[in-house]
């Protein structure tokens, strides 16, 4: 059951910039989106899954989200964001993320054991995980150079950030695309001390043992290596995980494979797709 506000209290739903899809559906979803996106990227794939009343949420600094407050850590503020949309769901939810907002997801499902139906990650960028590996290292130099670039140049650094995780080329994107993209290259420093450091302790010992409930783990055949490495790791340590490859797809493929991660969420879901 949600939460429902104090008399005379704001209600904190109301405060959450969200969108949402087919209302009254008997499954009940909730979607967190990749860094420098917004919860309107969800569309097309909910689009194949008709039986999912869907709402997704715009993190902090993306879409019509207000900005991340100074001093305020990214991935708290999300999570905490996170928390307040799904005491606002009745019954057990399935949760879907991608990307930075898979990590988010998995951190939800950490802390509020049982609340939740189903997880489903689509390459969840948990870096720690893999922090003391080869391809971890090999990674942060190209992410190094990056990161780099944001302060004196952050188009530049938007280009070089979506060239190995967007899909399409950087100059092709409509000019406020990559202005949208651009302004936001602070936040992917934001992130660094959840998705590098492990700062919410996301991969402790025995946390993810204990998640008892069905994951779906989501991955592109064609993207970075790292992926590859953080899927096998999360697969060893979740008791329920299902790891799936989708031929041909890359870090974006939700947007780029919609039907084919439908298919796998709705074999997850019990869902009909179309």
């Amino acid at each position: 059951m949600s939460k429902a506000a104090s008399p005379g209290a704001p209600d904190p739903v109301a405060a959450l910039s969200l969108r949402r899809w087919h209302e009254g559906a008997a499954r009940r979803g909730v979607a967190l989106h990749c860094s420098l996106g917004h919860g309107g990227a969800w569309s097309g794939l909910v689009g194949h899954l008709p039986g999912l009343d869907l709402t997704a949420l715009d993190l902090p600094g993306h879409g019509r989200a207000e900005p991340l407050p100074m001093g305020t850590d990214l991935h708290d503020m999300a999570t905490q964001m996170g928390h307040v949309l799904l005491d606002s769901v009745p019954g057990k939810p399935d949760l879907i993320g991608h990307s930075f907002g898979a990590t988010v997801a998995l951190r939800l499902a950490l802390e509020r054991p049982g609340r939740l139906r189903s997880l489903t990650l689509i390459e969840p960028v948990l870096f720690s995980i893999v922090r003391d590996t080869q391809v971890f290292a090999d990674f942060a130099q190209d992410y190094g150079r990056v990161t780099a670039a944001i302060a004196h140049d952050p188009e530049a650094a938007a280009a070089a950030f979506h060239g190995v995780w967007g899909h399409g080329r950087f100059a092709d994107l409509a000019q406020a695309q990559r202005a949208y993209m651009a302004a936001r290259m602070p936040l992917v420093l934001a992130q660094n001390p959840a998705l590098l450091e492990d700062r919410p302790g996301l991969t402790r010992p025995g946390g993810l043992e204990a998640l008892d409930l069905p994951v779906l783990l989501l991955e592109g055949g064609d993207s970075p290596p790292v992926i590859a490495a953080i899927q096998g790791a999360l697969t060893a340590r979740l008791p329920q995980a299902r790891r799936v490859v989708v031929a041909g797809a890359a870090h974006m493929l939700p947007i780029t494979h919609p039907g084919a991660v439908a298919a796998d969420m709705a074999r997850l879901m019990e869902l009909e797709t179309v």
